[in-house]
């Protein structure tokens, strides 16, 4: 076929053309492709500079702050090194078939969230603009956790730590230094660290907000870092995967050094063997509770991350016989080895600070999320040898997580916009993609309150977890009962030369249904009893 415009180029597209044989009752099925000329009134499809590109943003994009804090604290929390064994089933089971299908989905249609659902079924195309905006509104927290960080990395260019001492304008008088160092210290119910004193009244200062009914002022270090942030975002996306797929090669490398010599530093402590008996030691009895099917399941959903648009975006730039099945085994197991790597980065930590304060690990490693990092961590930092060297790389290593994950995640709906609106956007990116990050640095604006924290732990544990869940079972349900198995597995043996597997057939069709109903599920009765106990 050609245009009757000469002007128009023609750009070669791949079709499956199926041919049934009959010979003596019996049928031979064979697929062909057939190379045809289709017109097109769009630009060629942007594609990855180089495949170490594509890989890097995938791992940039799994492995983000949630590896470094969730994991190590629901792994002691469910069991310690028996919690393995759920985690690795339900990666097995659930978190890789639904990582692969989302990568073999995008780079056999090539196209984003929203416009993919014309090829597999249109009255689900609500899914794709529900993904946006649940995307849209974790941008709107999750860059305020990196906010943070560069505030503590900035206050980290300085001989003594602030964090580190009692003598600081915003310190009080419970304030007390409580290390195996300071002798004359007494410790009570009342008393508080310098380390949470510095991130609650000087960079969170939520003392001065009473809670969400009150938010506050906004803090203006706080506005000005995020604002640094957002910048650094704009100029690594708006031109693209060319661009992002470059800043990986230090955004993704870069944690992992940090990583590496973290762990060293930690092995080398005092009392480190302590957390790592703690993080390990086995406890059988804790399997058999629900709860901890149930954290793991969640764990590695929120880890791998599908069902936010970006492995269908990131894969969209793929060429369409690249080996996506290859891809989604390596990306995700890098990614579970790294949590568990971090679970040793933070342990070892962990038990030094349990040795200095002559107390059990369990009461040092009491606090989950962000006070993990910001408080218990940074005061260890704090008390070792070279803090201000290691502060600085500890904190510039959280703010390069958290990148990775905002390219990826700004990315998807780019890309799905883009793809929905071509003639509209495509020409115009760079101004789409200013706009989008001014959107996002406004919505940001109520984390940045004096009562942000609360803000933010409200949309961490409410607003993302379900929604997300809920968007990731309708869309595997479209695809495995709505499309077909069969008519997506013939998908990917055109695309790759061979046919899913047996296992992954059963996954996409039943296992990972079931896997995230009950998922969705126990979060609509946590909410719900949630919900009555405020109430009450």
């Amino acid at each position: 076929c050609r245009s009757r415009n000469p002007s128009v180029s023609s750009v070669p597209r791949i079709y499956p053309l199926i041919h049934y044989h009959v010979k003596k009752d019996s049928v031979l099925f064979c697929l062909r492709t057939l190379m045809v000329q289709q017109t097109s009134l769009d630009r060629p499809r942007e594609t990855w500079s180089k495949k170490m590109d594509f890989l890097l943003s995938v791992i940039g994009y799994a492995v983000d702050l949630g590896n470094v804090w969730r994991f190590p604290y629901i792994c002691y929390q469910n069991g310690g090194g028996a919690f393995l064994l759920p985690y690795l089933l339900m990666a097995v089971f659930g978190g890789v078939p639904l990582f692969y299908m989302e990568l073999a989905l995008g780079q056999f249609h090539r196209s984003g969230c929203i416009s993919i659902w014309k090829h597999i079924c249109p009255i689900f195309k609500g899914i794709g603009f529900a993904i946006c905006i649940i995307a849209l509104y974790v941008a709107f927290y999750y860059n305020t956790i990196m906010a943070w960080a560069l505030y503590y990395l900035l206050s980290s260019f300085r001989p003594t730590l602030p964090w580190s001492t009692c003598t600081n304008p915003w310190n009080t008088a419970n304030c007390n230094r409580y290390m195996s160092s300071d002798h004359n210290v007494s410790w009570s119910n009342t008393s508080t660290s310098p380390a949470e004193e510095f991130y609650t009244r000087q960079v969170l200062q939520v003392h001065l907000s009473p809670g969400l009914h009150e938010l506050g002022s906004i803090s203006w270090q706080l506005a000005l870092c995020l604002l640094f942030i957002f910048t650094i975002v704009y100029f690594s996306i708006w031109k693209g995967v060319k661009t992002s797929g470059k800043v990986v090669w230090v955004t993704a490398t870069f944690p992992y050094l940090v990583l590496l010599i973290l762990l060293i530093r930690g092995a080398t402590l005092p009392g480190a063997w302590r957390g790592v008996v703690f993080y390990l030691k086995p406890d059988w009895e804790k399997l058999l509770s629900t709860t901890v099917w149930i954290d793991a399941a969640a764990q590695i959903f929120f880890s791998l991350g599908p069902g936010f648009g970006v492995l269908l975006a990131f894969a969209s730039y793929n060429p369409f016989h690249n080996n996506c099945y290859k891809d989604a085994l390596v990306t995700s197991s890098v990614n579970c080895l790294t949590s568990f790597l971090s679970g040793f980065v933070i342990f070892t930590v962990l038990g030094y600070m349990a040795e200095m304060r002559q107390q059990n690990v369990d009461a040092v490693a009491k606090d989950a999320g962000p006070s993990l990092l910001f408080i218990i961590y940074a005061e260890a930092i704090a008390n070792m040898p070279a803090a201000t060297f290691f502060a600085i790389i500890f904190f510039l290593m959280i703010i390069m997580l958290g990148l990775d994950s905002t390219f990826a995640g700004l990315e998807g709906v780019i890309t799905a916009m883009l793809d929905e609106f071509p003639h509209l956007l495509v020409k115009r990116r760079e101004w789409f993609v200013f706009g989008l990050v001014c959107v996002c640095y406004l919505g940001a604006l109520s984390t940045l309150t004096y009562g942000g924290a609360y803000v933010v732990k409200l949309f961490e544990e409410y607003a993302t977890g379900p929604a997300v869940i809920t968007v990731v079972l309708l869309e595997v349900i479209a695809v495995s009962w709505f499309y077909g198995t069969n008519r997506f597995c013939n998908d990917v043996q055109v695309m790759l030369g061979f046919y899913p597997g047996c296992f992954w057939r059963v996954c996409w069709v039943a296992i990972c249904p079931c896997f995230l109903l009950v998922s969705v599920m126990h979060s609509i009765c946590t909410l719900t009893l949630s919900c009555i106990s405020c109430w009450n």
